[in-house]
């Protein structure tokens, strides 16, 4: 039997290698069901999830009150499209906007399509309010920069895996050092024609790097200074991942109450996704105040299935849960656990250098090089001790488990992954 079902997991992956694109790298491992902070695979094992779909299953996988909204909007209307008012859009536009204590929200589907439109949003503020010339406006980024994989977003990444054989690029932006206010400085007072500055709070996908303690809410002030948008892209940071209801935790009505000593910095464009569905379906969107957002008007951007009925209540499910369940206190208080409880080891280790993160988005860093297998093989080693995570550029590991996650469940995690770290030290 078991040999039989080895085969079927086999089989599932030589079906994907078969006949989709191989865009993806994936751990071998089949999963099947999900709930929580577990996951199974078609063997019926079952697995601590340490990447929750890269911060999108915050509210765990298959929170009931996120699906049992799903299920009940999906029976009564799916789409109409925005060529018809439906009624629960507005509703939910008026729930996240308060919720966000921004004025307006434009409804998207995923990460990169929210990004899209914040570009485009912060180009033609720039044109009709700050009055570049058309064609003229620039926006600053960061190196090492992720913010998906569109056209327009791989021309300012640095990943050459990313960029190669996808030219020509869209042109139109600035890229400097991330955490180097110097440079962001030097860039905005180089040109009248800067429109915007978009910034990860926390560079994810480029191995979990925390700027500094200050850097985000200067880097706002040197926006003000020079009329620039901040534009912060918190789609993998937002929904309490990072122990607060957004990294940069502007003056919304944050669950996490004890902020003192973290500068609270608004941005005047905010992108989210990911957990703004719990991982239930695809949910992005683009929050402003009117004086930016009342740029767009009829024609100038849109989407079949941006602000569809079943994305507006599940995401207002989704952020219900955030709420009810204190995800941020919980991410905060376990986050800091985990870096220390790690920290402890790594001080006596030999195969990992750091841990670093905030909240419950965190990462180690391997003592091999970006070009080695040594990341790789170890989250091999977790997948067979019961806990799956993946490694970012090569040799560093990120841990982004479910916010659901409890004390007794994070400190088994922590002796999976120091036991199978030990299994590496040289």
């Amino acid at each position: 039997m078991a040999v039989l079902e080895k085969t079927a997991s086999q089989k599932a992956i030589d079906l994907e290698n078969k006949y989709g694109a191989h865009n993806y790298h994936p751990l071998p491992v089949v999963l099947t069901r999900g709930e929580g902070v577990y996951v199974w695979d078609v063997d019926g094992k079952k697995y601590y999830d340490f990447l929750s779909a890269y911060s999108a299953v915050n509210q765990g996988h298959c929170h009931p009150k996120i699906v049992d909204a799903m299920n009940d909007q999906a029976q009564r209307l799916t789409l109409t499209s925005r060529a018809f008012h439906n009624d629960m859009l507005g509703v939910y536009e008026k729930y996240a906007s308060e919720y966000f204590n921004f004025d307006k929200l434009l409804p998207m589907n995923t990460g990169a399509e929210a990004v899209e439109t914040a570009i485009k949003i912060c180009r033609k503020w720039a044109y009709e309010k700050k009055g570049i010339e058309e064609n003229e406006a620039e926006i600053i980024v960061c190196e090492n920069n992720f913010h998906g994989r569109t056209t327009t977003i791989i021309s300012f990444s640095n990943d050459p895996i990313a960029r190669k054989n996808f030219g020509p690029y869209t042109n139109g932006f600035i890229k400097v050092s991330y955490d180097n206010l110097a440079e962001l400085e030097q860039a905005m007072a180089s040109s009248p024609n800067i429109a915007g500055f978009l910034v990860e709070p926390i560079q994810g996908e480029a191995g979990v790097y925390v700027p500094s303690e200050d850097y985000l809410i200067k880097a706002k002030a040197l926006c003000e200074k020079y009329d620039v948008l901040f534009i912060a892209d918190e789609v993998q940071t937002g929904i309490a991942r990072t122990g607060r209801l957004l990294a940069t935790c502007g003056n919304c009505d944050c669950p996490k109450k004890d902020c003192s000593g973290t500068p609270d910095v608004k941005p005047d464009i905010l992108i989210l996704g990911k957990a703004l569905s719990g991982g239930a379906y695809p949910v992005s969107a683009v929050l402003a105040n009117d004086a930016i957002m009342n740029v767009i008007k009829p024609g100038t951007h849109g989407s079949t299935f941006g602000g569809n009925p079943v994305a507006a209540a599940v995401a207002m499910a989704a952020l219900e849960v955030v709420r009810e369940e204190a995800l941020a206190e919980n991410a905060d208080t376990l986050g800091a656990l985990f870096r220390s409880e790690l920290q402890a080891y790594i001080d006596t280790s030999n195969i990992a250098t750091l841990v670093r993160g905030k909240g419950l988005l965190n990462a180690i860093v391997i003592n091999d090089t970006e070009e080695s297998d040594t990341a790789w093989n170890i989250c091999l080693k977790l997948r067979d001790n019961g806990l799956l995570a993946k490694p970012t550029h090569g040799n560093i590991i990120r841990f982004a488990p479910p916010l659901v996650m409890n004390e007794s469940q994070l400190r088994e995690c922590i002796e999976i992954i120091i036991n199978t770290l030990k299994t590496f030290e040289k």
